[in-house]
């Protein structure tokens, strides 16, 4: 079980996080990951991604993008990602989340679910801490992708049948980064959104999202395996 704690952005502010760390004695020198939530906030869902992650050998800490808030209603989830500076998330909030696991960790990888897939393509360009992103259904505007400003591996899961970040678009996000020579390994599944999201059930919330466990392992397996091949390696 992991802990909040507060950190400082590089423009000197301060933010709070969940921070998740391995067992002590079990890993020496852990790598860190910080994890993007999806819009519902910072709940109890991504800390138990988190707590994957620390279960798995890594120091994951999961920046408060929201402030405090959460929800598990779409309206208020949409209001809440409408109000969120994205720029200054993934250079501020996202990078300072970085820059203290780096004081601890030589490496450094980001993983994101949804909005926050979005904002680690967006911290792969703009943060020069990270050291390896994988982005979970989700991406920005891609004229906001600036290919050949990314020098780190890129692993993407992607969903078929999403309703939110259409496969033809994925197709072009991943004819930038080939275009750019940018290192990245994208995986199609033949699901919906949110589908390595355990609580996506797909009523209720929205029904465009849908769990599938079988997919969210073989995903999950695939992140672990390039996680510990770019952060766990020298």
């Amino acid at each position: 079980m992991g802990t909040m704690i507060t950190f400082k952005r590089p423009d000197g502010k301060t933010l709070q996080g969940y921070l998740s760390e391995p067992e002590p004695g079990s890993a020496t020198n852990a790598p860190g990951v910080v994890v993007l939530q999806e819009w519902w906030g910072l709940n109890d869902q991504i800390r138990g991604v988190a707590d994957r992650l620390s279960a798995a050998g890594f120091r994951a800490l999961v920046p408060d993008l929201f402030r405090g808030k959460s929800t598990v209603e779409e309206a208020e989830a949409k209001h809440l990602m409408t109000e969120l500076n994205f720029g200054e998330a993934a250079t501020q909030d996202v990078r300072g989340a970085m820059q203290h696991l780096k004081s601890a960790s030589a490496k450094v990888g980001c993983v994101g679910f949804c909005m926050g897939g979005a904002l680690t393509l967006l911290a792969a360009v703009n943060d020069p801490e990270l050291d390896a992103a994988v982005t979970f259904y989700g991406f920005p505007p891609l004229e906001y992708v600036d290919a050949s400003k990314i020098k780190i591996p890129v692993l993407g899961h992607w969903a078929t049948q999403d309703d939110f970040f259409s496969i033809e678009n994925v197709e072009q996000l991943e004819a930038k980064l080939r275009a750019a020579g940018v290192s990245h390994e994208f995986h199609r599944y033949l699901a919906r959104h949110a589908f390595a999201n355990e609580e996506a059930v797909g009523t209720g919330r929205i029904a465009q999202t849908q769990y599938d466990p079988v997919w969210a392992r073989q995903a999950w397996d695939r992140t672990f395996t390039f996680l510990a091949k770019h952060l766990m390696r020298s």
